[in-house]
């Protein structure tokens, strides 16, 4: 399943399921504030998945600060985050810590 975020789609999410019951949530492109709530519902929606959620960023190209705030919040909540570029992991990291 693919879903398409913010109105000119500069994102999409990917629904990725794995053979021992995880959910991968694929998010390629740029997540842009417009896109946040599609990926927070996607998360929200996915968060019950018995086998638990990650979230892969292999293919995202830029995130936005409210993306960075999400995606925090998330880890922070047991969501795995998986081939975080380098920058975005600074700012996740950052935003945690501002949070604690």
């Amino acid at each position: 399943m693919i879903v398409g975020c913010g109105e000119q789609m500069t994102c999409k999410i990917e629904r990725v399921p794995t053979p021992d019951g995880l959910m991968v949530l694929h998010v390629i492109g740029r997540i842009e504030c417009t896109d946040v709530a599609t990926l927070r519902e996607s998360m929200e929606k996915e968060k019950t998945t018995k086998g638990g959620l990650a979230i892969d960023l292999t293919e995202v190209t830029l995130v936005c600060q409210e993306a960075v705030e999400a995606l925090a919040v998330a880890e922070a909540t047991g969501i795995e985050l998986r081939h975080c570029p380098a920058y975005v992991r600074e700012w996740v990291s950052r935003a945690k810590e501002h949070h604690d």
